[in-house]
């Protein structure tokens, strides 16, 4: 198979085909060339926005044959992640909006409610379908006005525990559901543990499974002797005379495994299902991950998440970086690290890429721990690891994190467990939107006692506060850094350990200060710039830590100038909250010196680059120019007004 997608050459279905009700209208030889007409047209448009291509292609069939057996809007299909949903959304209704994907006042990447009634449910991150479709088929039976709940999870989501407490609960509810098990044997990274071991011995059996209910058809029309092979193959699958599948003994009646890219299989399969189950049924279906498009299936993950592209060749597009990446300075300084401290070990939840720590794997393998997607596990498993004399870091992206805050308070902070939190994709990310946005981590880690939260303002400042965290034994600390590449500042040899609790000056005025927590220091430089060209002295600190606050760096700050704005990437409540209450604590906001905290809104906010989004958020460097001079009492309006002597 080449790179190169052709559209079929039959009239083409997509250009009559808006809805999932025109779907419905299509015979099985049309689902057939509807289903061929959606990956190209999937992998020609991801090719101009970028996204989530491999995992889009994985479930076209699937997407096709949902919709064609299902009463779609009325009956709720909910989909794990919504990664995968690009298919989705072209057969319901949005496919001349779909070059806007993931772009600012653009769809969305994942499923959102607002966007569509065929998005039921939001997401974009793992594990909460089965829930979600368990709470609409309680909605049903308690005479709301929708259809049949059907959560599409794949094998990756599925190990992780809010999975499992979901599929336990809907087993005891035994209310009429459908969970489709998408089993690409990928998720992210590969998937972890136990449940993929199980689904990769089920998934062996694929050529000869049958349906549990319905086999007995099926074998029949098998010659012999595949009709004896195909029942003895059904027995391991489903446990049939033995002890069932663990589907079955959680309650559930187990279909599977099927081929997901095969219509034939597909289709019988899901109107059997949904005209005769009466209970929780999982439905087992093997994909391909990437299917249909060789660069992606022939790529090591599958183009999981591409930026635009070549049809023909698959090759992406990349700017040349002027500075490395803050993921890879973390990596690499972590991994200088832990070779002069044996007692570092990394852990990570299914992102050992996308952290960083798989550059520490290729050179101390035996102490990097991927335990899949299971933030509270890795949070708690790296407290374990601390209380026996270990040096954890445990690397989570910063929205994910939020997965296992109890375990934070529980296990880790009230133990004063000595846990090293590296959360990456602090701030706002872009194209993600505000699923993925770092916006909270300085207002729920720095509210904890014994928490000790630091934030980088350059790659410089990152490889520092690894090697401080590295030597901090006393009790838990964390430190943030956003996505993306540094500033590109000279970089040291090796990190230094920076005093607990110490910011920085940067440099030194007198009229107006500019304290930054973070990476949006060199903003917060460019507005110190523009001021000092307007006749303004301006101090420009770099406060490094956000608990312990640098009192004594507070108080110089407010006794010498006459206004002081603290900037940071992060939500009302974190940083700039902490300052407020320690100068009010200390009775030292009597208006001598104004004070003002730039944060991001108490909203969310929708997906557009990063600096489209900090626009959006009023953190641009003429904002923060804005905010100095009107709390020196000057007017700015649009243009900076020339000051003078």
């Amino acid at each position: 198979m080449t790179g190169e997608v052709v559209m079929p050459s039959q009239t083409p279905l997509l250009d009559v085909v808006r809805f999932p009700a025109d779907v419905r209208n299509l015979t099985d030889r049309e689902l057939h060339q509807l289903s061929d007409e959606l990956r190209t047209d999937v992998v020609n448009i991801v090719s101009q926005t970028g996204g989530h291509l491999g995992s889009s292609l994985g479930v076209v069939e699937l997407t096709v044959a949902l919709h064609a057996v299902f009463n779609t809007p009325v009956d709720k299909l909910v989909w794990d992640v919504g990664h995968q949903c690009y298919p989705h959304k072209i057969l319901t209704g949005r496919r001349d909006r779909m070059l806007t994907l993931r772009q600012k006042d653009g769809l969305s990447g994942f499923t959102k409610r607002s966007e569509s009634d065929y998005d039921p449910f939001g997401a974009a991150h793992s594990s909460t379908s089965i829930s979600a479709a368990l709470g609409f088929a309680v909605g049903k039976d308690l005479g709301q006005p929708t259809g049949d709940g059907i959560a599409v999870i794949g094998d990756g989501s599925i190990s992780a525990g809010m999975a499992y407490e979901a599929l336990n609960n809907a087993g005891h509810e035994d209310r009429r559901m459908f969970v489709i098990l998408n089993d690409n044997e990928m998720s992210i990274a590969p998937p972890v543990g136990a449940m993929s071991s199980y689904l990769s011995r089920m998934y062996a059996n694929e050529p000869l499974a049958a349906l549990k209910n319905f086999a007995e058809g099926f074998e029949a029309s098998l010659p012999e002797p595949m009709r004896e092979g195909a029942k003895r193959a059904r027995q391991l699958v489903t446990g049939l005379g033995a002890s069932g599948t663990l589907f079955e003994e959680l309650g559930f009646s187990y279909i599977g495994p099927i081929n997901g890219h095969d219509l034939d299989q597909l289709l019988p399969v899901l109107r059997a299902a949904r005209a005769r189950a009466t209970g929780p049924t999982l439905i087992h279906v093997c994909t391909v991950k990437g299917k249909g498009y060789a660069p992606a299936e022939a790529s090591n993950d599958c183009y999981h998440g591409v930026a635009k592209f070549d049809v023909a060749t698959g090759a992406q597009q990349k700017s040349k970086p002027n500075a490395p990446s803050y993921t890879s300075v973390f990596g690499q300084t972590l991994t200088e690290e832990a070779t002069h401290d044996p007692a570092i070990v990394a852990v990570t939840a299914a992102m050992p890429s996308g952290t960083g720590v798989d550059i520490m794997a290729k050179v101390h393998p035996k102490r990097v721990f991927d335990v899949g997607i299971a933030e509270q596990h890795a949070v708690t498993f790296a407290a374990g690891m601390a209380a026996a004399g270990l040096k954890p870091f445990c690397a989570i992206y910063s929205s994910f994190l939020q997965r296992g805050y109890d375990q934070i308070a529980h296990d880790v902070a009230i133990q004063n467990l000595p846990v090293r939190f590296a959360i990456d994709r602090a701030g706002l990310v872009g194209a993600d939107g505000p699923t993925h946005a770092g916006a909270f981590d300085v207002a729920y880690l720095a509210n904890l006692p014994n928490m000790v939260v630091m934030a980088a303002a350059d790659e410089a400042e990152l490889k520092h506060m690894v090697a401080t965290a590295a030597a901090y034994d006393a009790g838990p600390i964390a430190f943030r850094y956003p996505r993306g590449n540094g500033t590109g500042v000279m970089m040291p040899e090796r990190g230094a350990i920076l005093e607990i609790g110490r910011g920085r000056i940067v440099s030194e005025g007198e009229d107006v200060a500019i304290l930054s927590f973070g990476a949006h220091l060199e903003e917060a430089a460019m507005a110190a710039l523009a001021l000092e060209d307007n006749g303004l002295s301006v101090t420009l600190a770099d406060a490094r830590f956000a608990k312990p606050l640098d009192e004594a760096l507070l108080l110089s700050l407010v006794d010498n100038h006459r206004a002081l704005i603290t900037v940071e990437q992060g939500a009302v409540g974190g940083f700039g909250a902490h300052v407020l209450h320690r100068l009010a604590d200390l009775g030292r906001l009597d208006g001598r010196c104004a004070v003002k905290t730039m944060t991001l809104p108490d909203r969310f906010i929708d997906q557009a680059s990063p600096a489209e989004m900090y626009a959006d958020a009023g953190l641009t460097r003429q904002d923060i120019l804005d905010t100095a001079l009107q709390a020196l009492g000057i007017h700015s309006g649009n243009n900076v007004v020339p000051l003078k002597g």
